[in-house]
């Protein structure tokens, strides 16, 4: 048995990583994204943080809108459901939820 010595924890991570790999990152960021939940928090921030996971998830179109609409509070996403102008993209989500809150 070989025993290895490191200078620094970087390098240990470093040889942890080439020899585990560092996982599936973007699987890890919808995995983040599908456990976000608005809950108590105003819709601007909740739109901000989304934002920020999405980006990093990868995920577009449709299957980005549906799961904004999923985790957003029920009451808002009730009012954007039922506005009379369909919304398509996520970006108008995003504005109009923002307007509502």
């Amino acid at each position: 048995m070989e025993i290895l010595e490191y200078k620094t924890t970087g390098e240990f991570l470093t040889d942890i990583r080439k020899e585990f790999g560092g996982g599936d990152k973007e699987a890890t960021k919808i995995a983040k994204l599908r456990r976000l939940e608005q809950g108590e928090k105003m819709i601007e921030e909740f739109v901000q943080e989304f934002r920020r996971v999405a980006r990093e998830s990868r995920y577009e179109g449709r299957p980005l809108v549906e799961e904004f609409k999923r985790r957003m509070n029920r009451v808002i996403r009730r009012k954007l459901i039922e506005a009379k102008r369909l919304l398509t993209s996520i970006e108008q989500w995003y504005e109009h939820a923002t307007n509502l809150d």
